[in-house]
């Protein structure tokens, strides 16, 4: 037959399958209008939904549940709406990853990604001045003013609420944020760009917290409405569990003798030692189902092991009672930035070919393809040269000195990309670090050597990298995994992710300081230690200067060396059984929370694997994806249900 069908033809035939397959996995217009209307659902929603109704937080941890929710809503609402009336109405493949990367980069914004950080604490300093404190003689003869809110009626109103916002003095401080937002963005965006063939193609990391969408979405090949993964009654049953308990624990805020299942408990195995909790998140419980073992056995065993050291520290009595400010722990802290900093060198070093590839590529216009990236790598190169260069002279003009800014900039870099393949690797939905770069700096050159502006600028430094619940690299690269499912229009797609970015920052911080103006932001979830810290901190060391901490170098200088002998052991110990990213989480905060649901993910897919193998495992995966998607939903419906009742306070943990 084949003898008989012209061979032109038969090409004609395979380049159509192709094209058609490439359009429905390709960035459109609609797609990108459809993201852009559901960031600003995002950027309004967020907001009011933390600030007012303080019920489950959505937009809160780095795993962005709020992208996960209105993207089962979504699929399960409009998408079926509008193919029922004609199917190619329907949204494709490409476009649903298009909406879903880009509401995941704006979930990362409206709370304490950015706005809840940026507005408290660029007003809390002259709010909560005080003569007790004697910030207005100690700290703001430095203060860097065009940063800073500085009217002391416009402050009062945000606090107090009951007047108009004051533009004027609004503007020039939230342009210059803007103006290093755009900076840190532009330089993220880049790094990732770069990354993500070595990490995706190469290394072919998990990705965990991707599958969930990519099962929602459904692979190229589907023809149907209605998902494949929408028809599994596994997933059902799996999505029931977390589903049905949550709406138990949402139940009894409206009826209090409806009991809530208590999930959790804590023990005390260690005298002198914190208690060790013990709980079931089903986010957590779903998504590390997909994680290595011998990565998910490591993650546990390392925070025992860390659980135990502490203990047996405090019996020691060696501790290190520093003062780094808030988020920034000293010996944890420490041993944390060090093993964070091996880790990143010890990834560029795996991918140094690569890495060769794209300077060559950006130098010379030959070597590694680009074509699928989101920008060429001489773009990506470029910008990561300026939006640097921009970053370290914003933070000199506000009063770092020079060599300092390029200390607190490469530890913020370091923690972020750090994260971001602890997120991409494991999966974690969540990750803290235990050292930010205002504490880093502090310890590691002392309080004399910043000067005054110094230890005023440094303060502001935890605007962008301080409490790092939510931190915008981890959700760009995740979107960029997704992106790697385009046929076409990844140039797009990075467009469609800058445009979510500043849709979302511009209407995120509208509409937060309307809130603020309108209810006063004491009675909102603004927080007074964000508002206090900067300053407080500040006042500090002015008062009493502090030196370099020998210390702190050498805890991470230790935390490096035991990470480095682990990546040597995991490299040249084929037997060896602990992989590295266990070390690093093990001091990270909030691993008290979910430990106990990857240990028990881990055991269970270790008996999954014994018992049926490896088509066992595939089967159950839809189990896992359920139980992770109905935790979320459960949240989601819930906020909803209250913001229609008008019911303040109901909220489901979801990621502890």
């Amino acid at each position: 037959l084949k003898k008989i069908i012209p061979p032109h033809y038969l090409a004609h035939l395979s380049h159509r399958g192709n094209a058609e397959t490439a359009a429905g996995a390709a960035v459109t217009w609609r797609g990108v209008l459809l993201g852009s209307l559901l960031c600003a659902i995002i950027a309004v929603g967020a907001p009011y939904g933390r600030q007012i109704i303080k019920g489950t937080a959505l937009a809160l941890t780095s795993a962005t549940p709020v992208a996960f929710f209105l993207l089962f809503v979504l699929l399960l609402t409009l998408h079926l709406l509008l193919g029922w009336c004609r199917h190619r109405w329907a949204f494709t493949r490409g476009e649903l990853i298009t909406a879903f990367a880009m509401m995941t980069v704006a979930a990362a914004i409206p709370t304490k990604g950015v706005v809840g950080m940026v507005l408290p604490i660029i007003t809390g300093t002259f709010y909560y001045n005080a003569p007790e404190n004697k910030w207005g003689e100690l700290v703001h003869p430095s203060l860097p003013r065009w940063i800073v809110v500085d009217d002391i009626e416009a402050v009062r109103g945000f606090y107090e609420g009951g007047t108009a916002i004051p533009w004027e003095h609004w503007l020039p401080p939230l342009a210059a944020w803007l103006a290093f937002y755009a900076a840190l963005y532009l330089t993220l965006i880049c790094f990732c760009a770069i990354l993500r063939r070595q990490w995706v193609e190469h290394e072919r990391l998990a990705y965990p917290l991707v599958q969930v969408p990519l099962a929602m979405i459904g692979g190229e090949g589907e023809s149907g409405l209605l998902k494949s993964f929408f028809k599994n009654w596994i997933m059902w049953t799996g999505f029931a569990i977390p589903f049905c308990l949550s709406s138990l624990v949402a139940l009894h805020h409206y009826f209090p003798e409806v009991a809530a299942p208590a999930l959790n408990t804590t023990l005390q195995p260690l005298a002198g030692g914190r208690g060790l909790r013990m709980s079931i998140n089903f986010l957590m419980l779903g998504l590390a189902y997909f994680i290595n073992l011998n990565i998910g056995f490591s993650l546990w065993f390392f925070y025992l092991l860390s659980y135990v050291m502490d203990a047996v520290f405090g019996m020691m009595g060696i501790a290190d009672t520093v003062d780094l400010g808030h988020w920034s722990y000293p010996v944890r802290g420490h041993q944390m930035m060090g093993a964070m900093a091996v880790l990143l060198g010890a990834v560029l070093w795996t991918g140094r070919y690569h890495l060769k590839a794209v300077l060559r590529k950006a130098w010379t216009g030959t070597g590694a393809d680009d074509r699928d990236e989101i920008m060429s790598y001489r773009a990506a190169v470029i910008g990561a040269v300026i939006g640097l260069v921009a970053m370290w002279y914003w933070l000199w003009q506000t009063g770092l000195p020079a060599w300092i800014a390029a200390i607190v900039l490469g530890a913020g870099l370091i923690i972020f990309a750090a994260l971001a393949r602890v997120i991409a690797e494991p999966g974690l939905p969540i990750i803290k670090p235990t050292m930010i770069p205002a504490g880093f700096t502090l310890s590691n050159v002392g309080s004399s050597a910043l000067g005054s502006q110094g230890i005023v600028a440094l303060g502001y430094t935890m605007v962008w990298c301080g409490d790092l619940l939510v931190f915008m690299m981890a959700p760009l690269v995740n979107s960029l995994r997704l992106g790697s499912e385009l046929q076409r229009g990844q140039r797009r797609l990075g467009w469609a992710i800058a445009a979510a970015m500043l849709l979302t920052w511009v209407l995120s911080m509208w509409y937060t300081l309307y809130l603020a103006y309108s209810h006063g932001s004491v009675n909102m979830y603004i927080s007074t230690h964000y508002a206090t810290e900067p300053s407080r901190l500040a006042a500090k060391y002015l008062a009493n200067p502090i030196g370099p901490s020998l210390s702190g170098w050498l805890w991470t200088g230790g935390g490096g060396l035991v990470m480095g002998l682990l990546l040597a052991a995991r490299r040249y110990l084929l037997w060896w059984p602990l992989h590295p990213l266990g070390f690093v989480v093990s001091f990270g905060r909030v691993m008290e929370g979910i430990w106990f649901s990857i240990f028990f993910a881990w055991l269970v897919k270790c008996f999954i694997l014994r018992l049926g193998g490896a088509a066992a495992y595939r089967k159950m995966q839809p189990l896992f994806l359920g139980m992770a998607l109905g935790h979320i939903c459960a949240g989601g419906v819930w906020l909803v249900i209250d913001g229609i009742t008008g019911t303040v306070g109901n909220r489901i943990p979801l990621y502890y």
